[in-house]
């Protein structure tokens, strides 16, 4: 004979077969617990000699967890997918409640996410190239104002306005590529990105660099920068960087960390020039490390700090004293 399971649905149901002989101590243990079920005279196909029962758990027999799960692994189920499901239902139910954030964040997580060519390389020999960037906010990229000041006062800190002398740059929160692509523009040799997400980087950064031929002269690093600094010796085996750019989100990092930490780093030398882009109301030292602030500018509620040699300093007090006798 069959028996066929009642129209009653429930999270825990399971199907076993029996010998003849078994059916019986089936039937005892079913009747020990309120199940519902229906008897059907309709013969099976099943093998000769066999019946197969078909049961439907109806939960109101205060059965724990963990005897949930003992029962589905005695009869040779998962006994983790009834808590997979229930753990679903309750998520589903905590979102109708305005619960479940974590479910929400995955699922903004696997938006669709698309780009626009708004981006473009101010000065040097990849000039008015335009550059990808990512639509929303999810990437901020250093605002086109701000950066032509922060490579004009650097140009002219170092002592050549038209170009940056050959050197290395490093493109901390890289994002875009925009800052260290515009670095290699105008005259630098290398770039390192350090960006940590994977879709910005095989579908905005790596595209860009190829987009103005930059690839062969680039470094990218796929990790977080606070990992990055922690391993600074490994990344910093041709020494110190020659110029430094920083342009964190405002709102996941804490500045006098971050800068306390690049400050030590051996990634920061005697000649190194630093740039930071910071929010408005945020504090900023005046000095990192064995650098001084050459520059500190307002754009709005974006400001920009720019750290170098002591040397550079001076020289643009001179230029500032000259300026003013002519």
């Amino acid at each position: 004979m069959a028996v066929s399971s009642s129209l009653i649905l429930s999270p825990l149901h399971f199907n076993f077969i029996a010998n003849n002989k078994d059916i019986n101590k089936n039937l005892s243990f079913l009747s020990a617990n309120p199940l519902i079920f229906n008897i059907s005279s309709k013969p099976t196909n099943i093998n000769k000699g066999s019946s197969i029962v078909l049961c439907s758990y109806k939960s109101e027999s205060g059965l724990t967890a963990e005897d949930k799960r003992v029962l589905r692994e005695r009869y040779g189920f998962d006994p983790n997918e009834y808590i997979s499901e229930a753990k679903n239902e309750r998520i589903k139910e905590g979102k109708k409640q305005g619960k479940g954030k974590e479910v929400v964040a995955e699922e903004a997580a696997k938006v669709h996410r698309t780009t626009h060519k708004l981006l473009q390389v101010l000065g040097g020999k990849a000039k008015r190239k335009k550059l990808l960037s990512p639509k929303g906010m999810d990437v901020r990229p250093m605002m086109e104002v701000v950066k032509g000041a922060a490579f004009d006062i650097l140009q002219a800190a170092d002592g050549c306005p038209a170009s940056l002398r050959p050197g290395r740059w490093l493109d901390l929160y890289s994002g875009t590529g925009s800052v260290g692509i515009e670095a290699i523009s105008r005259g630098c040799s290398e770039a390192h990105f350090v960006e940590m997400d994977p879709w910005v980087v095989s579908n905005v950064l790596r595209p860009n660099l190829e987009w103005t031929g930059f690839l062969d002269a680039s470094v990218i690093h796929p990790v977080r920068v606070e990992t990055f600094l922690e391993q600074a010796d490994r990344f910093a085996g041709n020494g110190p960087f020659d110029y430094i750019s920083v342009t964190p989100p405002y709102t996941q990092v804490d500045y006098g960390m971050l800068m306390s930490q690049i400050s030590k780093s051996p990634l920061v030398g005697e000649n190194t020039f630093i740039v930071v882009e910071y929010p408005l109301r945020t504090d900023m030292l005046d000095s990192c490390g064995c650098l001084v602030k050459i520059k500190d500018r307002r754009f709005g509620r974006t400001h920009l700090a720019i750290y170098g040699p002591k040397w550079a300093q001076k020289k643009r007090k001179s230029d500032k004293t000259l300026q003013n006798t002519t």
